[in-house]
């Protein structure tokens, strides 16, 4: 148990990394707690309209009400790809440890 959870109601969703956690509120925003030494945290969004949200072990992902898949956190292995550059449209997203994925639609991945 750490000392820096929200204590708070109001979690739709949450997702594990190595050292830190990431949830999703019913309002739509994100909260990130847990470790930040190598940068697990870092980029948090502070705004509402996420879906989902998915952790590596030390980056995040946030999909966004519009399809807009968001990253965050450490960047040290690359898992925070610039693409898909404000693309709309996907529908799900999914982390490993350094990876992520998001899906277009029920027949094509992005990873």
């Amino acid at each position: 148990q750490r000392n820096d959870a929200p204590t708070s109601d109001g979690f739709v969703a949450i997702a594990c990394g190595a050292e830190h956690a990431t949830a999703l509120r019913n309002d739509g925003t994100v909260v990130t707690w847990g470790r930040t030494s190598d940068g697990q945290r870092n980029d948090a969004p502070t705004c509402a309209g996420f879906l989902a949200v998915a952790c590596g072990d030390h980056h995040n992902v946030a999909l966004r009400d519009d399809g807009i898949v968001v990253t965050f956190g450490s960047n040290i292995e690359r898992q925070r790809r610039t693409k898909p550059n404000d693309e709309a449209g996907f529908l799900a997203i999914a982390c490993g440890g350094a990876h992520s994925a998001a899906l277009v639609d029920a027949e094509s991945l992005d990873t």
